[in-house]
C-alpha cells in the first residue's frame, strides 16, 4: 500500500497543471481579444485619425481625478481638414517616421521608450510651443533643423537626424493624434497650451 497522499500525486499535479495553463490560454485570449477592441483607432480612449481636424485639450475630471482629453471644435492641422483616409495615412506616415528614427531611444510614448528626453504622449499640448497659433510651424522647424531650437537650450539636445519636411508635418500629425488619446492621466501634472477662444 503507497503512503503517497491524493494530493501530493505526480497524477494529480500534471492534471491540474494542464488544466490551470488551459484556463489561462481561455483567460489571455479573452484578454487580448478586449485589449485589442480598447486600444484600436476609433475606439472610447483612442480616437478616429481624423481627430487631428479637431482641437485637442485637456481639463481635470474630478470624478476619476486627472486631467483627461477634450476633443474641441474644428482645428484642422495645418488649416487642411483630412478625410479619414487621408488622416490615417498622414498618421501612419508619423508613426513610420518616429519608428525609422529611433525616436524612442531617447524619448518615451505612452510610457514606453527611453528617458533621457522629454515624453512625448502629450507633446502637441507642451507649451514650450509658445501658443497654439505657432505651434505647428515650430513643431515642424524644431523636428527639421533642432540643433538651433529653444528647446534645445533647455538641457539635452536634440540631434539633426535628417528629418524632411513631410517627414516633420507627419510626424506632427502623429504627435496631435497621440495627446488625443485618453492615457488614465499619464503623465501626471502635465500642463497643456493654453487654447482658449
Amino acid at each position: 500500500m503507497s503512503d503517497i497522499q491524493w494530493w501530493s500525486s505526480e497524477s494529480f499535479w500534471r492534471k491540474t497543471a494542464i488544466w490551470v495553463t488551459a484556463g489561462s490560454f481561455v483567460v489571455l485570449i479573452f484578454l487580448t481579444l478586449h485589449s485589442m477592441s480598447e486600444i484600436w483607432a476609433g475606439s472610447k480612449r483612442v480616437p478616429a485619425y481624423s481627430v487631428i481636424n479637431h482641437r485637442i485639450d485637456y481639463v481635470f475630471d474630478e470624478k476619476r481625478n486627472f486631467q483627461v482629453p477634450v476633443i474641441g471644435v474644428e482645428e484642422p492641422l495645418f488649416g487642411k481638414k483630412l478625410t479619414e483616409e487621408e488622416a490615417e495615412a498622414l498618421v501612419s506616415r508619423g508613426k513610420l517616421t518616429v519608428q525609422a528614427k529611433n525616436c524612442m531611444n531617447c524619448h518615451t510614448l505612452l510610457g514606453n521608450g527611453a528617458y533621457y528626453a522629454p515624453d512625448l504622449t502629450k507633446s502637441w499640448l507642451d507649451p514650450w510651443w509658445g501658443s497654439k497659433e505657432v505651434r505647428e510651424q515650430q513643431m515642424v522647424e524644431f523636428l527639421m533643423s533642432p540643433q538651433d531650437r529653444v528647446h534645445n537650450g533647455l538641457g539635452r539636445r536634440m540631434p539633426n537626424l535628417g528629418i524632411t519636411e513631410e517627414e516633420a508635418r507627419a510626424t506632427v500629425a502623429f504627435l496631435k493624434w497621440m495627446a488625443s488619446i485618453d492615457t488614465n492621466g499619464f503623465p501626471y501634472n502635465f500642463k497643456p497650451i493654453k487654447q482658449e477662444n
